[in-house]
């Protein structure tokens, strides 16, 4: 059976405060991988793992005056606290720094600011 998790459920926090307005939370991970062989054979008989990169994005409505205000080479935490009914999962980002700022307003909508970060590590935990 599936996870399930609603966003009207569920909060972002900055350094433990709510950030308001946000539309939705997007991370990847993404590691090196490096495949070994056996002398004299194609068959891979091993893998080793390098770099981890985990990089993500905050859209929110509008503009945050929280995230707006982080400087590019000061550190955050991020906490992402999905929920649905009894189902709930924390996903913690650390060591955070912003690495793009983008807005963008297309006419009959409003304006919507995206904030690009990358982590050191991100911890996902279900209960």
């Amino acid at each position: 059976m599936p996870t399930i998790l609603a966003a009207n459920e569920s909060a972002v926090l900055l350094d433990g405060k709510p950030v308001e307005g946000i539309r939705s939370i997007e991370y990847r991970q993404q590691q090196t991988r490096e495949n070994i062989y056996g002398l004299g054979s194609a068959e891979r008989i091993g893998l080793t793992s390098g770099a981890l990169v985990v990089e993500g994005r905050l859209r929110v409505a509008s503009a945050s005056p929280a995230l707006a205000a982080i400087p590019a080479d000061k550190s955050f935490q991020l906490s992402a606290l999905l929920k649905h009914g009894n189902t709930t999962m924390t996903v913690s980002f650390d060591e955070c720094y912003v690495t793009e700022k983008s807005f963008a307003m297309t006419v009959s909508s409003f304006g919507e600011s995206i904030y690009s970060f990358t982590t050191t590590r991100v911890t996902e935990a279900v209960a």
